[in-house]
């Protein structure tokens, strides 16, 4: 039933939202105010995973107060050195932020959209209060999400936010055959070893991270953030299709300059290269060391992000 939660017991994932309009379903997980699937008349268009599972690699997971990484957890603000849990351990970096797992509340429940609300509660190497809400509607344009977070606290806080899904062509289908629309002029190289960040080159300089023009991805292995987004009337779009035509795209405005784009390779054949990560941000790796694109709240400043996945 939409707007409901399942009955029986507490799946892993948290209480089950399903919301659904103009052949789109959606269903939205409380931990972590996740996206646990998205369908299109039936057809899946982020990889789902199961409401009993632990949420596997981020899939559809809200990413704040920041996204990607913040290298060796370690960044200062406002004159004050701050040290992160190291949340992604093999390569010693603070990963997507501090509400992967946190309970989110019901806050407006109806059949087209849900509304979570959590709090960052001050802490170890992120001492600021800030509200976190997560709205999701479906209309005839397809799933919209927005992010708002709000300063809560009696300082200034560095802020960013993000989504993590995994976009689907053709479900069953590797990533390989599909062609990808990336409208980026520049690419944010990393290191090969633990993704950290480098520096901003033209995507001439690395012709295999080019998609400007429609390409099929082939066995280019992508984990990197692209900006300089072509738009129109403000909105860049990346999209995927598969050989038969089908796809999906998300769109977003300039509240999101970045993009980090990842092409799913795992050493698991199951899993390898499912889906194609399409990750919207507001800033870029390392932004709360470097200060790029970083949302700075007064207090009780807000801030909203958003964007939108539809079928193709």
């Amino acid at each position: 039933m939409t707007g409901e939660a399942v009955a029986g017991p507490r799946p892993r994932s948290g209480r089950q939202r399903t919301i659904a309009g103009h052949g789109y379903e959606a269903v939205i997980a409380s931990v972590g105010a996740t996206l646990r699937s998205l369908t299109f008349e039936g057809r899946d268009l982020v990889v789902p995973f199961a409401a009993g599972e632990v949420r596997p690699a981020y899939r559809g997971a809200t990413l704040a107060p920041w996204p990607n990484r913040i290298v060796d957890g370690r960044y200062a603000f406002g004159g004050v050195e701050h040290r992160l849990p190291l949340t992604e351990p093999a390569r010693s970096h603070a990963l997507h932020g501090l509400v992967l797992w946190t309970e989110f509340a019901d806050r407006v429940v109806a059949d087209d959209c849900v509304v979570l609300a959590g709090t960052i509660e001050p802490q170890t190497g992120y001492p600021f209060r800030v509200e976190v809400e997560v709205e999701y509607r479906i209309d005839e344009g397809g799933l919209r999400q927005a992010v708002t977070g709000r300063n809560l606290g009696p300082d200034a806080a560095p802020w960013g936010t993000g989504p993590h899904p995994y976009l689907v062509a053709a479900p069953g289908e590797r990533v390989d055959a599909w062609t990808l629309t990336l409208p980026a002029a520049e690419v944010l190289t990393v290191t090969a070893d633990r993704l950290s960040p480098i520096v901003v080159e033209p995507v001439t300089a690395h012709p295999e991270w080019d998609f400007r023009a429609p390409r099929v991805l082939g066995d280019v292995f992508i984990d990197h953030a692209f900006t300089a987004l072509s738009r129109a009337d403000g909105i860049a779009e990346v999209r995927v299709q598969s050989p038969a035509g089908t796809g999906v795209a998300i769109a977003f405005d300039e509240a999101c300059p970045w993009v980090q784009v990842h092409t799913a390779d795992t050493p698991d054949a199951a899993t390898d290269r499912l889906g194609l990560a399409v990750e919207p941000m507001t800033c870029p790796p390392g932004a709360f060391a470097s200060g790029i694109d970083l949302v700075v709240f007064p207090p009780g400043g807000v801030h909203t992000a958003s964007w939108r996945l539809f079928a193709l």
